[in-house]
């Protein structure tokens, strides 16, 4: 366990300068965009003096220098800032209040997507170049061709409006959860299939699956505690890299769904252009995407002892 710990934490110190940079691009960028954000958090009515006030208030009259050194002063102390929109309303604060509700939606299309792939990359994979391999390869590519974007918008026509099975948008209850935990999950889902399909058929030709059938285990124990344990380990890859996308598509399916999460908070500020708020959001999920990297790369450990934790 100290070996886990101290892996965890070396790889935490190694990813550190990805997230320097991360957020020094985003502060970059977002003060190139063209526009006022005082003024435009304000109102058109605003008077100059009220605009001026606001910007000495909030530092942004300061060099640009001066103004990224304070905001790491303030990184480093936990406090990233006020909100422009709303000077009362603390960036730390908004974004963990979001926090939960998009984390909930990630790990959700997460469970959807090992939900789909497993069972049918599995039965692709031991009906290799069949029907049913042709099917679970057709029903792949359907899912990995339809995005976010378009297959959200369909769930929410025939299961909400038409079929009234399940809330149109807002968070609640299980009911609220699974139409966008179904968009976020299926092109994962298809992405895992293929991968579980490739693993099976490339492990059912060792030895080991042959003296595990000569010893007269059933197909089913032979293919889930045998084959499938020692091919997960390139599906922990993928899942490990898709989860920092699913974060990404969470900003497109909270929108549609109205989930009240940390993607509908980061696309509100981008469009209200609240500089610390975008910054703060783009930081946090930054930071999962790279925590739930080192986890991916610990859990190796935990299904093949042979590969050192270093």
């Amino acid at each position: 366990m100290r070996n886990f710990l101290f892996a965890f934490a070396k790889r935490l110190i190694f990813v550190l300068p990805v997230a320097w940079a991360v957020v020094t691009l985003v502060f970059l960028l977002i003060h190139i965009v063209p526009g006022d954000p005082v003024r435009n958090a304000l109102g058109d009515n605003a008077t100059e003096a009220q605009v001026a006030e606001l910007k000495h208030k909030l530092g942004l009259d300061l060099p640009l220098t001066q103004q990224y050194a304070n905001y790491w002063r303030g990184v480093v102390r936990g406090d990233l800032g006020v909100s422009l929109t709303n000077p009362d309303d603390q960036v730390l604060e908004k974004i963990l209040a979001r926090y939960p509700a998009t984390l909930e939606l990630t790990l959700a299309g997460l469970f959807v997507a090992i939900l789909i792939a497993i069972p049918l990359g599995v039965t692709a994979g031991r009906h290799q170049d069949t029907w049913i391999d042709n099917v679970a390869s057709v029903v792949a590519l359907l899912g990995i061709s339809t995005p976010g974007f378009v297959l959200g918008p369909l769930m929410v026509y025939l299961f909400a409006l038409k079929l009234d099975l399940f809330p149109v948008s807002g968070r609640g209850g299980i009911e609220y959860l699974i139409l966008p935990a179904v968009t976020m999950g299926v092109a994962l889902a298809a992405i895992l299939t293929r991968m579980v399909r490739s693993s099976v058929i490339e492990e059912l030709s060792e030895d080991y699956v042959r003296t595990a059938r000569a010893k007269g285990l059933s197909e089913n124990r032979v293919i889930y505690r045998h084959v499938l344990k020692n091919g997960l380990i390139p599906v922990v890859t993928v899942l490990g890299l898709q989860f920092g996308v699913l974060l990404a598509g969470a900003i497109i399916t909270e929108t549609i769904f109205s989930w009240p999460g940390l993607g509908r908070l980061t696309v509100d500020a981008i469009n209200a252009r609240d500089y610390p708020m975008v910054q703060g959001c783009i930081l946090m999920i930054a930071l999962t995407y790279i925590i739930a990297n080192i986890l991916t790369d610990l859990a190796y450990r935990l299904l093949d002892p042979r590969i050192k934790v270093e």
